[in-house]
């Protein structure tokens, strides 16, 4: 794996990924992200921050980064969150991840009742994950998860996995 400090990132860069700091010495991570992603330089990027509000969080996702992580992580989440990025998916911190939900969620005519629970489970089921695993992930029973699932299903007037997927595809959760 490469990675670099961003000041040292030419536009056209060869490397994997690229860990960001939001705030540098001469200018700012946003605006190292931004230029990367205007010129289409396909850079994996994560961002490194203390600044973990919505404002700043919206801006870096509407510009295309591939990962965030607070500056309070602990070294071995921090290599973690690197992993990730270079291996093509994504990672939030979980401080951030509930940010990000309530970002996306905003950005979209989609019902707000939603539990805290239940959009776990949404993000989980949209991941492609069983009813048996997202269990084992949330420490709770399969059939705490049906039982969830069953009423997120009523809320969006749906009746399957398959069409949750469909939803959130059509409402902007699972980009295209």
């Amino acid at each position: 794996m490469r990675t670099l400090q961003a000041a040292q990132a030419p536009a056209s860069s060869p490397y994997d990924a690229l860990l960001i700091d939001w705030q540098l010495p001469d200018g700012s991570g946003i605006d190292i992200a931004k230029r990367l992603r205007e010129e289409g330089n396909p850079v994996r990027i994560l961002v490194l921050s203390a600044e973990t509000d919505e404002d700043t969080i919206t801006r870096l996702l509407d510009i295309g980064i591939d990962g965030f992580v607070s500056k309070m992580v602990p070294t071995p989440e921090l290599f973690t969150a690197i992993e990730y990025v270079y291996y093509g998916a994504e990672y939030y911190g979980k401080d951030i991840s509930k940010i990000i939900r309530d970002v996306r969620l905003a950005k979209r005519d989609v019902p707000a009742e939603f539990t805290d629970r239940e959009n776990d489970i949404i993000e989980l089921c949209i991941q492609g994950f069983s009813a048996k695993e997202i269990a084992d992930k949330l420490s709770i029973s399969t059939s705490t998860v049906n039982t969830h699932k069953d009423n997120i299903f009523k809320k969006l007037g749906i009746g399957s996995s398959v069409e949750l997927v469909r939803w959130a595809f059509k409402h902007g959760i699972i980009p295209l």
